[in-house]
């Protein structure tokens, strides 16, 4: 058995949370060792880099990474800006992750397959909370290692866990032949880039990422006719997806509502309610639909918004105490219950709330959340920044979290309509675009589309 003291830290995910736990260990004096499983950091947003987000850059940078980065020369973009994904990336996570503390600290093309104790399974109690970790590692090019670790951070984020179509949260018949033939896509495909103009896309689902999605190919469809829209949702109206409007403190995001009713209201999209989706059929290069009362809606393209869940998969021998109806963990599930809290009415929390029956295993940044979709960058900065006071010994700076997140009226429950499917698809996790006119008759104008920040 090796000593846990001489151990790095670690960190699972070189996203925006990743990397600002890695800034935070290094502020505490702890030593960090970042895996990220794609080929670069920020390898989940380059994937959405054509996404405008609804929060300014003021929300979307870690005091402890800009402390990292001042340091080297480095400026901050203006606050108030609202930065694409793309932008993150290139102005803020690469030259982050290129500062001379953390560049040799991460793993790029290392994906943890499990976590473990070194010696122990999950049913070993002895002992159990001196023993190292062990993170199993495979790299590009079927290598596999093992790595021990003093403590283990998980930020690995939901995006490469979609939820299914099925409104029971199985995937459809036929889902599964029609994703792999691209009929299906991926849930923020940029659809500026060809392979909707003069087609027929049905996007399902009743998030900011559904919402984003319908807005986009309604601007393609004003430049480009024949090209038709359609948007199907579980709920009976979409009243919901319309959001707090004015009462956000985030206006771009309240504003997305606005356009969203104007561009069903006008006829640019075609509103389907009280959809529940039963099976699609795979017709040549062509889908159809079918909903579970009889619908069938013959469509080239199938977009879905149907939000995202965690992989818990790696994590099988460790000791976890999960919410059961979110997969968050136990004590912040219902702090962050979407029929409940907004995005910022979810109170600041830290290490104690995230802490798991497994000692110094913690979940943070977007997985923390599981289902729930409630979840802001700075959120996730705050709580990387207690675990790692926590890790240090330093209670007191653990226990004092503070975060200062906008006020919505979108996910309010004020808002008489199904929850369960606006919570599942993105209700506040979801960017939107910088404000532009709305057309007529002939259409709408619009920025771009949405995904989990």
């Amino acid at each position: 058995m090796t000593s846990k003291e001489s151990l790095p830290v670690a960190v699972i995910g070189a996203g925006p949370v990743g990397l600002a736990a890695a800034a935070n260990l290094l502020e505490r004096g702890l030593e960090p060792l970042v895996f990220e499983a794609g080929p670069t950091v920020g390898a989940a947003i380059r994937q959405w880099g054509h996404v405008r987000v609804f929060s300014t850059w003021k929300y979307n940078l870690d005091p402890a990474s800009v402390r990292l980065l001042e340091r080297h020369g480095w400026e901050a973009p203006r606050p108030t800006a609202l930065p694409y994904g793309a932008q993150i990336v290139s102005e803020y996570l690469e030259p982050l992750a290129a500062t001379p503390e953390l560049k040799d600290r991460i793993r790029t093309g290392s994906r943890v397959v499990a976590v473990t104790r070194q010696g122990m399974d999950k049913g070993r109690s002895q002992g159990r909370d001196s023993a190292p970790f062990l993170l199993r590692i495979g790299h590009d090019g079927g290598q596999v290692t093992e790595v021990l670790a003093r403590a283990v951070i998980d930020t690995s984020g939901t995006w490469s866990s979609p939820a299914p179509l099925g409104s029971s949260g199985l995937a459809v018949p036929g889902e599964a032949e029609a994703r792999a033939a691209g009929l299906v896509t991926g849930p923020l495909p940029d659809v500026s880039a060809g392979g909707f103009a003069g087609r027929r896309t049905l996007v399902i689902g009743s998030g900011h990422s559904a919402a984003n999605m319908v807005l986009d190919l309604a601007r393609v469809a004003r430049a480009n006719p024949g090209t038709e829209v359609l948007w199907a949702i579980r709920a009976a109206t979409p009243a919901r997806a319309y959001g707090g409007g004015d009462a956000d403190q985030l206006p771009a995001r309240g504003q997305l509502g606005a356009r969203l009713r104007t561009a069903v209201d006008t006829g640019a999209v075609q509103l389907l309610t009280n959809f529940h989706t039963a099976f699609i059929d795979v017709q040549g290069d062509a889908v159809t639909v079918h909903a579970a009362d009889g619908r069938s809606v013959p469509v080239d393209r199938v977009i879905p918004a149907t939000g995202f869940r965690p992989d818990l998969a790696m994590l099988s021998e460790l000791r976890l105490d999960l919410d059961p109806a979110v997969e968050a963990p136990k004590a912040l599930g219902p702090l962050i219950d979407p029929d409940f809290h907004s995005c910022g009415t979810v109170p600041a929390h830290g290490a104690r709330i995230l802490e798991q029956p497994e000692k110094d295993f913690y979940l943070a940044g977007m997985k923390s959340y599981g289902r729930a979709p409630t979840f802001l960058m700075a959120t996730g900065y705050e709580q990387v920044r207690s675990i790692a006071a926590a890790l240090a010994g330093d209670t007191e700076a653990a226990d004092a979290v503070e975060l200062e997140l906008p006020e919505t009226g979108v996910c309010s429950t004020s808002i008489p309509d199904d929850a369960g499917e606006a919570a599942a698809e993105g209700c506040c996790s979801a960017p939107a675009p910088v404000p532009v006119t709305i057309g007529f008759a002939t259409g709408l104008q619009h920025g771009r589309s949405g995904a989990a920040v």
